[in-house]
């Protein structure tokens, strides 16, 4: 792209040499205000209707919104009935505040506050752009006009309300200077301040003034240093309640907000899963989310958030990024073989320590049950998984412990599987692809029947115990019909074997676990033999009697080895 001199210009902010704001740190949530009903709603390509508003709200209430901005009653019919349903059907609980948004004109003012007969709690919020953009183009005004405009407002608005008042309404003024990020530092407070005057602003009666970041445009910092500029020159400044709105156009504004947090604000309005214009406000459950992985309560209830999610998709006909925080599809997920491997290790270690330990596992900065997630979800087998993820998935949705020597080999198997498919394997697949290649394997040996018997040897006696053991095997078209001892059914098995024209092999490693419960429980057995030339490979078995699993392991095992 080519850089025409004069058409952008970097973003000057303000001159803040004493800054504190890098030493801080987050300890507290703050104040949220979900706007999803009227910033977020306009944004949307179909506007959500009445009954589905009334849903979205009883949602927002669940999760735990204390100050939800229910919509701009002026402004439409659709939005007037909305909150009138809400006020006369009783869905307010008594410390919810519902705020609502209004042009400071007298026709406009009025409507809203008809509107809100029979509220208890409301913040009344109005706004004016004062950047010199706007008051370039959109108004054709000097500060002073400006200034004037904006108290009049208020004025006008702090007569009107006063009927609610005096039917026992709690009313708290909001005021936006909108574009406070591209408008003069002392321009914005100068405003500010007669808003806050003209008010009656008090530290029993504040002023939420909410510092838009209307178009994100600036780095973290240079926002923060303007909002811990505007904190330490407001007079009275514990008479304002400190808000910031902030939108996402450059990619931080998760980051802006936090960090103006940490210069001084107190209180957040966005919307879930960062809806709203353009590219959209800050996403409320990211920024409370975050919050929660430093160890701070975030105040808002997040343990389900796949009905969260299902509910906002349907109500609102937005689709969440699979790849969003927390909320994705696959934000829990590992395709990287290093990296299933790290999680199942890790994963593993964790499970004998007690709920409360910390949480350090990798690549993972929340345990996704805390929000409703399962951790069968976690880990998924593609081309370039590693040879942890398929025995992860074997273990924690089928039982099946695999032994570690025996990962490679199941983890290649299931690559060469989805190379050849060129996807995604799910857990069901990987368990029948395991069974084909493992437990019901029968070609080229065939054991057809089985007999065992003790001969000799007590249970606690000196002496050892033995099994005989006959076998009918058909190896290469051939049948034999063996009978063997030895010290248990595996070692009079293997004597069997050594009477055929099968490769000679021994075993080297034996595993066993059950799996099921009661009269469905089966022993499982894994089973590596290694033959005279050195060949190595691992048999799996299963049955309802142990002696016969480690045998079918065996038998397994056999099957892959080719010919001498």
């Amino acid at each position: 792209m080519k850089i025409i001199d004069g058409k952008y210009r970097q973003f000057q902010g303000v001159s803040l040499q004493d800054r504190s704001w890098p030493s801080k740190r987050l300890e507290a949530a703050p104040v949220w205000s979900s706007v999803d009903l009227r910033d977020g709603n306009q944004a949307l390509v179909v506007p959500m209707g009445i009954d589905a508003k009334i849903e979205f709200f009883k949602m927002l209430v669940a999760i735990g919104f204390k100050q939800i901005e229910v919509g701009y009653p002026s402004s439409s019919n659709t939005e007037y009935e909305f909150v009138r349903r809400i006020i006369e059907e009783n869905l307010i609980p008594d410390d919810v505040t519902i705020q609502v948004l209004c042009q400071a004109r007298d026709t406009f003012i009025q409507k809203t506050v008809e509107c809100l007969k029979g509220a208890k709690n409301v913040i009344f919020h109005i706004y004016t752009a004062i950047s010199p953009a706007q008051r370039k183009y959109n108004f054709c005004k000097s500060k002073e006009e400006m200034l004037e405009l904006v108290v009049s407002g208020v004025r006008a608005v702090k007569k009107s309300v006063e009927v609610l008042k005096q039917s026992g309404a709690n009313i708290t003024l909001e005021f936006s200077p909108e574009n406070f990020t591209q408008t003069e530092e002392d321009f914005s407070l100068q405003v500010c301040t007669a808003v806050m005057k003209e008010w009656g602003a008090s530290p029993q009666n504040k002023v939420i003034l909410n510092l838009p970041a209307t178009v994100e445009c600036s780095l973290p910092n240079a926002f923060a240093d303007q909002i811990e500029y505007f904190c330490k020159n407001i007079p009275d400044r514990d008479s304002c309640i400190i808000s910031l709105h902030n939108h996402n156009d450059r990619g931080e504004g998760i980051a802006q907000c936090e960090l103006g947090l940490l210069a001084g604000g107190e209180r957040v309005e966005g919307c879930l899963f960062g809806n709203g214009e353009r590219t959209g406000n800050i996403d409320l459950i990211t920024l409370a989310l975050n919050l929660y992985t430093q160890g701070v309560d975030p105040k808002l209830d997040l343990t389900n958030i796949d009905d969260i999610c299902e509910k906002y998709e349907r109500l609102t006909g937005m689709f969440i990024p699979p790849r969003q925080p927390y909320s994705g599809e696959l934000v829990y997920t590992a395709f990287s073989g290093g990296h299933q491997d790290a999680i199942r290790k890790a994963m593993d270690a964790r499970s004998k320590l007690d709920e409360g330990a910390w949480w350090d596992i990798p690549y993972l900065p929340i345990d996704p049950h805390d929000i409703g997630r399962e951790y069968k979800d976690i880990i998924r087998i593609n081309s370039q998984s590693g040879k942890g993820g398929a025995a992860f998935i074997l273990e924690q949705n089928f039982g099946l412990i695999p032994p570690k020597a025996m990962h490679p080999v199941i983890g290649q198997v299931v690559k060469s599987k989805a190379d050849e498919l060129q996807r995604e394997l799910s857990p069901e697949e990987i368990y029948e692809l395991f069974e084909e290649k493992w437990i019901n394997t029968k070609s080229p040996l065939n054991v057809l029947e089985i007999t065992e018997k003790h001969v000799e040897g007590e249970r606690g006696g000196p002496g050892i115990e033995h099994v005989n053991a006959t076998a009918t095997i058909e190896w290469l078209g051939k049948r034999y019909v063996i009978t063997a001892s030895g010290n248990g059914p595996l070692d009079a098995f293997v004597n069997i074997m050594k009477r055929t024209s099968a490769p000679r092999f021994n075993i080297t490693s034996f595993h066993e676990h059950s799996i099921g419960s009661g009269s469905d429980t089966h022993a499982i057995s894994y089973v590596q033999i290694v033959r005279e030339d050195g060949k190595a490979v691992w048999g799996v078995g299963k049955s309802s009697n142990v002696g016969r699993a480690g045998v079918a392991a065996i038998v397994s095992a056999i099957n892959f080895l080719p010919p001498s």
